[in-house]
């Protein structure tokens, strides 16, 4: 039975997984932005790599089923790619297209995740946080976290989710 000063704890890291450094790739996906100018997607590799992981892979892509689907499906064959995030694509205008792709290669849906992640985000941009469609999907037994475009919705779903449980994820997986 857990007493009070117990449950207010956060989960320890034994319980969320060890040390271990996860390979990442990270995809940015956008029509503006190039890899020389990619604000989101140098963020979310100087978080990955400030949190101990190897960033594997880096590329920016524009909204293109096809060229997003392309560099996700030779990244997933390699076994040093243990993860994949992808940023940008995740909204509801007609060009946002990354979890229509994900969903098309096969994506199991985790739904605890996007949950999780529209609630942090409505604390801070308050109802304009229900129509992200952040999410993460399993694909061939691999975790692919898909995140906003945004420096802050970044930040928020690596310091909040995705470093605090991806080892866990990952060791679940390989069970």
């Amino acid at each position: 039975m857990t007493d009070a000063k117990t449950a207010s704890e956060p989960p320890s890291r034994h319980h969320l997984g060890g040390t271990r450094s996860l390979g990442f790739a990270v995809l940015s996906i956008s029509d503006t932005h190039t890899e020389s100018d990619d604000p989101s997607g140098h963020l979310a590799r100087e978080l990955l790599t400030g949190g101990g992981h190897k960033v594997v892979h880096y590329a920016l892509v524009g909204n293109s089923i096809a060229d997003t689907r392309e560099k996700l499906d030779s990244w997933l064959e390699e076994p040093a790619v243990e993860c994949a995030v992808t940023v940008g694509g995740t909204g509801v205008s007609s060009r946002d297209l990354t979890v229509a792709t994900l969903e098309a290669m096969g994506g199991k849906r985790l739904e605890g995740f996007g949950e999780l992640y529209r609630s942090l985000s409505f604390s801070e941009v308050g109802p304009l946080a229900m129509i992200s469609r952040a999410g993460l999907f399993l694909i061939r037994g691999k975790p692919v976290y898909a995140l906003p475009g945004s420096e802050r919705a970044v930040r928020t779903a690596f310091e909040k989710l995705i470093l605090p449980a991806c080892i866990h994820l990952v060791e679940e997986l390989e069970r």
